[in-house]
C-alpha cells in the first residue's frame, strides 16, 4: 500500500526545511509524497471550476494527477440539501498514481449538507475546511443536524479548521461596487486561495483564467482575483494554518515530452479530430446532447477549422441518421450518446452493418436503466454494444482505459471502421469523461496513417467481358467492400436496409444468399486485426484479475498493493471486446483462478464464460461510483486464498 504520508527520509528533509522557516520567522513546510482534496458544497458554489483550477495549477507544476468529479443530476438541485451537493476529488502526487483515491485527506466544506455527505468517506485525523457561515440552525436542520457538528465533539477525531469564508470574502471585496450576493459568489475563488498557499500551487494561471472568462466583465474577474489572492494571504497570516506542504513534482513518473492536463471527453474529441486528419477525410458528426457526452459535441463544434462539422439533431435518431448519411458521403462519420441514446439509434446501427460503412458510436455509459444516474458512472452497455441490434449484427466493440487513452481509443476505433467499412462502438463511461489526468501530447509523426482509397472505377468483369461495379464485392484479407462516394460516375449502386447480393449489392430474399451475407459480416468482424492482450505477472501467480474500460486505474492500483504486501497477482486489461484478441483464451487457461471486477453485474463475465468455458468469478458493483482500491485489493486478496 502507497502511503499518504512522506517516508522518514522525506519527513526528515521536512523537518529540516520546517526548523529553517522558523528560524526565520514563517510556518512551518512539510513534505507530502501525495494528498488527495475533496471540495464539496452546493451546485451553485462553483465546486467544478474550483476543482478544475487547482488541477490546472497542479499539472502545470508536474505533478501525476487524477480527477473525480461528483455532480447532481439537476441544473440547480436544491440548495442546502443532501443531493444538491456537488463536489470534486483531486489525488496528486510526486509518484505516478492511478485513480483519484479512496479518501480524501482534506475536506473542504462550504455548508453543512456538504459536510454530512462527505464527513463518512473521511479517515480519522483528515483534515476539514469549513464554511463557519453557513452553519445556521436552519441550514444544518434542513439536513437533519440537531446540534452543531462543529461544536458537539463529533469532529473531535479530525483537524477541524471553521472559516468564515463568506464573510471573509465580502470583506475583501467591499471596496467593490458589488451587493452582498454578488461579492458571496467569489468565495469559492477564496477558498481556492487558501487552498492554493496550503499546498504551494502556482497562481499566475487560475488570474489568467480568470481575467480571459470574464473579460467582458473587468469589474467581476478583478473581485474575483482578489478573492483569490485574499484567500492566499488568509493562509499566510491566520494562526490556525500553521503549516503547509510541498509535493514535489512527479519528475520519474513521465517519459519526455509535452504534456497537459486533459480529461476523457476532451482526449476522445481530441482524437476524432486527430483520425480526420490521418485520414484526410472530413470529420462529420452527428449528435444529440446527452449527459455525459455533450462535452465532445461543444468541442467539436469549435473545429471548423480541421474540417469538423457538428449537427446538433433534434432528437438521437435524427443524430445518427445524419451521421450515416455523411458516412456514406465519404465522411469520417460520429455519433455520440450514452445508454439510453444507443437504445434508440439501435435500428440505424443495424442499418450501418447491412450496409457496411465506417461509422464511429461513440456511448458515454452513465448508470442506467432509462434516465437512471445521468451524472453517475457505470460500464453497463457492454451486452447491448454487443447485442442490443435486431437480427445478426456484430459491431466491432473499443473501450478505453484512462481519461488520457480516450486520444488513443478514438484513433484505434476509427481504423477499425475505415478498414473493414463497419460501424464501431466506443465504450468509454462518466467517470473518464470528466475525469482527468496528464497527457503527454503526441508528435504528428507517431500517429496511425489511415489513408483512405475510395472506389474509382469498375472493379468487376462480367462473362460477356464488360467491365461493372459491384458494390459488395469484397477485399480478400478485410472482407471490407469498396467505399463508393455517391456522385462518382459509373459507380452508382443500391443502398438500404433491404438484404443485398454478395457482389452485385442488388436486393435479394434468396435464403443462401442471405446465410452467406450474414456469416461474412460476422467473419469480417471476427477477422479484424487486434493486439495480443499484454499480462502483467512477474512473479508466475495462479490467480489472473482481467478488467476492461475504466476499471483500470483501481485495478492497477489494487494489484500494486497486494504485490507490496508480498502475493503473487496477474493483470490482464482488455481493450478490444469484440472480437477479443486472439490469444485471450490461451492466457485465461493458464490461470487456476479468473477474477473479473466490473461496474455491472457481471457482462464481460458472462462473455468470458461463454465464449472460453471458463468459471471466472465476478466482483461487481453499481453504485454510481468507481471502485476504490482498497476495497479491490481486498476483494482480490481473499480470491488469491480462497
Amino acid at each position: 500500500m502507497t502511503s499518504q504520508v512522506s517516508s522518514p527520509a522525506e519527513q526528515a528533509d521536512g523537518a529540516v526545511v520546517g526548523e529553517q522557516r522558523k528560524a526565520a520567522g514563517t510556518k512551518d513546510v512539510r513534505r507530502l509524497d501525495r494528498v488527495i482534496i475533496r471540495f464539496a458544497g452546493d451546485s451553485g458554489d462553483g465546486m467544478q471550476l474550483t476543482g478544475d483550477r487547482f488541477t490546472s495549477e497542479t499539472a502545470s507544476f508536474g505533478n501525476d494527477l487524477s480527477t473525480l468529479p461528483n455532480f447532481p443530476a439537476e441544473i440547480r438541485a436544491p440548495a442546502g440539501t443532501l443531493p444538491g451537493v456537488s463536489s470534486f476529488q483531486l489525488h496528486f502526487a510526486d509518484h505516478d498514481i492511478l485513480t483519484p483515491g479512496d479518501a480524501p485527506n482534506v475536506l473542504v466544506a462550504m455548508n453543512p449538507a456538504a459536510l454530512k455527505a462527505n464527513i463518512g468517506d473521511l479517515p480519522r485525523g483528515a483534515e476539514i475546511i469549513v464554511n463557519t457561515d453557513e452553519f445556521t440552525k436552519r441550514a444544518m436542520a434542513k439536513v437533519g443536524y440537531a446540534a452543531s457538528p462543529l461544536e458537539d465533539g463529533s469532529l473531535d477525531g479530525y483537524h477541524l479548521h471553521p472559516v468564515p469564508l463568506t464573510t471573509l470574502t465580502v470583506e475583501a471585496l467591499k471596496d467593490f461596487d458589488l451587493s452582498r450576493k454578488e461579492a458571496e459568489r467569489s468565495k469559492n475563488m477564496f477558498a481556492l486561495g487558501l487552498l492554493s498557499w496550503m499546498y504551494h500551487r502556482p497562481t499566475e494561471g487560475t488570474e489568467k483564467f480568470l481575467r480571459k472568462k470574464f473579460a467582458k466583465k473587468p469589474d467581476i474577474a478583478a473581485a474575483n482575483i482578489t478573492a483569490f489572492r485574499a484567500g492566499w494571504n488568509f493562509g499566510e497570516t491566520t494562526e490556525d494554518f500553521a503549516v503547509s506542504y510541498e509535493v514535489a513534482p512527479a519528475t520519474k513518473a513521465f517519459p519526455v515530452g509535452t504534456y497537459r492536463n486533459i480529461s476523457g471527453n476532451l482526449a476522445l474529441a481530441y482524437g476524432l479530430v486527430a483520425a480526420s486528419r490521418q485520414a484526410d477525410l472530413p470529420l462529420y458528426l452527428g449528435s444529440y446532447p446527452i449527459t455525459p457526452a455533450s462535452d465532445i459535441l461543444h468541442e467539436l463544434s469549435k473545429h471548423k477549422n480541421f474540417g469538423v462539422r457538428t449537427f446538433q439533431a433534434e432528437d438521437e435518431i435524427a443524430g445518427i441518421g445524419a451521421a450515416l448519411g455523411a458516412a456514406f458521403g465519404g465522411s469520417l462519420a460520429v455519433t455520440t450518446t450514452s445508454g439510453p441514446g444507443v437504445a434508440l439509434k439501435s435500428e440505424t446501427i443495424g442499418l450501418a452493418v447491412s450496409l457496411e460503412l465506417p461509422l464511429l458510436i461513440v456511448d458515454i455509459q452513465r448508470g442506467g436503466p432509462s434516465t437512471g444516474l445521468p451524472t453517475k458512472t457505470e460500464q453497463a452497455d457492454l451486452l447491448q454494444a454487443m447485442y442490443g441490434r435486431n437480427g445478426e449484427a456484430p459491431v466491432p466493440v473499443v473501450a478505453p482505459r484512462t481519461p488520457a487513452d480516450c486520444f488513443d481509443a478514438a484513433l484505434d476505433a476509427a481504423r477499425i471502421a475505415l478498414t473493414y467499412r463497419t460501424p464501431v462502438m466506443l465504450l468509454s463511461d462518466g467517470y473518464l469523461a470528466n475525469g482527468s489526468e496528464p497527457w503527454r501530447i503526441p508528435e504528428p509523426d507517431e500517429l496511425p496513417d489511415l489513408t483512405v482509397q475510395f472506389a474509382q472505377g469498375p472493379n468487376h468483369t462480367l462473362a460477356d467481358g464488360t467491365e461493372v461495379f459491384w458494390p459488395y464485392k469484397r477485399d480478400a484479407r478485410t472482407l471490407a467492400r469498396p467505399w463508393a462516394v455517391p456522385g462518382t460516375p459509373g459507380l452508382e449502386h443500391r443502398i438500404g436496409g433491404i438484404e443485398k447480393q454478395d457482389g452485385t449489392g442488388n436486393i435479394s430474399y434468396d435464403p443462401a444468399n442471405h446465410d452467406f451475407m450474414v456469416r461474412t459480416r460476422q467473419a469480417k468482424v471476427d477477422g479484424i486485426e487486434v493486439p495480443d492482450v499484454e499480462v502483467d505477472d512477474p512473479h508466475g501467480a495462479r490467480t489472473l484479475v482481467l478488467g476492461w474500460g475504466s476499471t483500470y486505474g483501481p485495478i492497477t492500483a489494487a494489484v500494486r498493493r497486494l504485490r507490496a504486501a508480498g502475493e503473487s497477482i496477474a493483470q490482464a486489461h482488455l481493450r478490444h471486446l469484440n472480437p477479443f484478441p486472439k490469444n485471450l483464451g490461451a492466457v485465461l487457461e493458464r490461470y487456476d483462478k479468473v477474477v473479473i471486477p466490473e461496474m455491472n453485474l457481471g457482462q464481460l463475465a458472462t462473455l468470458v464464460r461463454a465464449k472460453y468455458l471458463v468459471d471466472a468469478d465476478s466482483y461487481n458493483q453499481v453504485n454510481g461510483m468507481p471502485f476504490k482500491a482498497e476495497q479491490l485489493a481486498t476483494a482480490l486478496k481473499e480470491a488469491i486464498d480462497g
